[in-house]
């Protein structure tokens, strides 16, 4: 069976203004198996940090993503919250963030796995999400660990709910390119009617940079 996968991801982070920082995430995603599409996934997120360089700070938030295999036809949130850095040295840092979200979801389909929500092709409500995330130099830079968690709950409908942890390890072979080894771990509680709850995903591949 012939097996074409194409996986892209950036991160560009600038100071538009003093005192604030925006940073924007994009990744894009095709599998095919078979000559048949199993996944064509767009996502985006885009943060706008105040002061970030203080222990507490303020964000806005605006994310936009599509899934095929979930019949996704487009998502869209946009929100605020503050993040706490519980330490930030020079090659390690962790910090949690909590905000509040209104999202809204468009599917292709309009039966779920949940009745309740059966002839409706777009879900609106307001969430609230805990996130943590780290990165952690190791053993003399040879090791780079990395996670990111985040539960979000529907603040309307306590059985509308998603969670997503993500790690990784990245193994530097120079000082623009890495060897990655990263697992994704994702659950959505209302799904279109027949189809996963949960995702699981291991990959690798190299991560190129452009700057230190």
């Amino acid at each position: 069976m012939e097996t074409l996968i194409f996986r892209a991801k950036s991160s560009v982070s600038f100071k538009p203004i003093k005192g604030t920082v925006f940073k924007t995430q994009n990744s894009y995603v095709y599998q095919e198996f078979g000559k048949t599409k199993a996944d064509e996934d767009i996502l985006s997120l885009n943060f706008l940090y105040f002061n970030p360089e203080q222990k507490f700070y303020p964000l806005l938030l605006g994310f936009f993503s599509t899934n095929f295999r979930r019949e996704i036809d487009r998502r869209a949130l946009i929100g605020a919250g503050v993040t706490y850095q519980i330490f930030n040295k020079k090659n390690s840092w962790l910090k949690v963030a909590l905000s509040s979200e209104y999202e809204h979801t468009r599917f292709d389909e309009f039966i779920f796995n949940i009745a309740e929500y059966n002839g409706s092709e777009t879900i609106d409500t307001w969430r609230g999400t805990l996130w943590t995330s780290g990165k952690y130099h190791l053993f003399k830079k040879k090791v780079v660990f990395s996670h990111e968690f985040y539960y979000q709950p529907s603040l309307q409908e306590k059985n509308n709910f998603r969670w997503q942890g993500d790690v990784s390890l990245e193994f530097p072979l120079w000082e623009f390119l890495s060897f990655k080894i990263n697992y994704l771990h994702t659950y959505e509680s209302i799904v279109i009617a027949n189809q996963n709850r949960e995702d699981r995903f291991l990959t690798f591949g190299f991560t190129l940079k452009n700057y230190e």
